[in-house]
C-alpha cells in the first residue's frame, strides 16, 4: 500500500517497510515534483525509522557512498544551499506524510 500527500508542488509518496527488515525501518519515501522545471521527476532514496530507544521518528536523505584509504564515506545527496532548516521542512513534510499514511490503516 502506498500512502499520497500533496504539498503545494509536491507530492511525497509513502511506501511501508512490511518485511520489517531492517530492524526500525518504518518505511521508503519518495517526492514526486508535480510544478516547475523538476516537473514530471521524483527523487527516491528517503526512509522513515524508529528512533532507538522509541523516542520519535527520524528521516534519512539519499546519500552516496564512497571509499577513502579503505574507509566508507558518504555524502548526502540533497543539501541546503544556504538555510539548514530547508532539510528540516522536507523531513517535516515527510514525517507529516508518514502520519497521515498511519491514520488511515
Amino acid at each position: 500500500m502506498q500512502t499520497t500527500t500533496q504539498g503545494d508542488t509536491l507530492i511525497v509518496k509513502i511506501s511501508p517497510n512490511d518485511a520489517g527488515n531492517p530492524p526500525g525501518k518504518l518505511a521508503d519515501a519518495e517526492l514526486h515534483f508535480a510544478e516547475g522545471p523538476l516537473s514530471g521527476l521524483k527523487m527516491i532514496g528517503f526512509a522513515i525509522w524508529e528512533r532507538r530507544g522509541g523516542g520519535g521518528r527520524n528521516v534519512t536523505f539519499p546519500a552516496r557512498q564512497y571509499s577513502v584509504n579503505g574507509e566508507r564515506r558518504s555524502f548526502a545527496l540533497l543539501r541546503p544551499i544556504v538555510d539548514t532548516n530547508a532539510q528540516e521542512r522536507v523531513r517535516d513534510l515527510i514525517l507529516q506524510a508518514y502520519a497521515v499514511h498511519e491514520a488511515a490503516l
